[in-house]
């Protein structure tokens, strides 16, 4: 196994665990509070919409990668994993958001900002008072479908190059394994580091608590990135290597 091999498939890792966790940080996020309509976001954990998002990638990137025998196109693939968590991220906050209009009656709308920064409308007057906004507005929504974007591409991307025959060769079970392992990982951290719910890139809470985010997901990603090579270099890991 050359050097070059190993260190581009850290890399990769390192560079998909941080994009995950980049993900998370931008996923609108309402937790319980979201179900009863008094917090903006999808009434979920970080964890659980993040773990939807990278299945439906990682189902998307096995798929296209499957056109190729051995060797994938890294960016094909993971571009692939990308749009199948905006897919899944999109129709989740748009059905959301049915919901919220026509079942419970309200306008979606933010409880961390005045004015929506991307429609320029005032969000003030349609919150309900004494709570935290409700639904996913503009802001939020165009944030998921980032988010999905991020999540996607950063798993598909240690997919991609743990299946493959010129990086890790492993077998198609175990990538997807190792490569779901990893995500949720870091989708973990970013989840505590958040600290409950989260309206997207333009709430106070994401400038404040980024950096430690991903400060966190460089060091495990790291790790895991060094477990895999040396699974690499042994040739053993849970599940076989192909």
């Amino acid at each position: 196994m050359e050097p070059i091999t190993l260190l581009l498939v850290l890399v990769c890792i390192i560079i998909g665990g941080l994009l995950s966790s980049f993900a998370v940080h931008l996923m609108p996020v309402g937790g319980a509070p979201a179900a009863m309509s008094t917090a903006t976001g999808i009434a979920t954990g970080c964890v659980m919409l993040m773990t939807g998002a990278s299945v439906t990638g990682l189902f998307t990137a096995s798929t296209v990668a499957s056109f190729w025998a051995t060797n994938p196109n890294v960016i094909l693939v993971a571009l692939s994993g990308a749009v199948g968590s905006m897919l899944m991220m999109g129709f989740t906050m748009f059905v959301g958001n049915l919901i919220y209009i026509f079942g419970a009656g309200i306008v979606p709308c933010s409880g961390r900002v005045a004015v929506d920064p991307i429609t320029k409308e005032s969000q003030t007057e349609y919150k309900t008072p004494r709570t935290d906004g409700h639904g996913v507005p503009t802001a939020s929504f165009v944030s998921g479908i980032l988010g999905g974007f991020s999540g996607g591409f950063g798993g598909a991307l240690i997919y991609v190059m743990l299946v493959s025959d010129s990086y890790a060769h492993f077998s198609v079970a175990t990538a997807g394994i190792v490569a779901m392992g990893i995500f949720i990982a870091n989708a973990i951290i970013a989840a505590y580091n958040i600290g409950g719910t989260i309206e997207g890139f333009h709430d106070p809470k994401f400038k404040a608590r980024i950096r430690t985010g991903l400060t966190c997901s460089l060091i495990v990603s790291a790790l895991c990135g060094v477990i895999v090579v040396i699974a690499m270099l042994t040739g053993t890991l849970v599940g076989g290597v192909m």
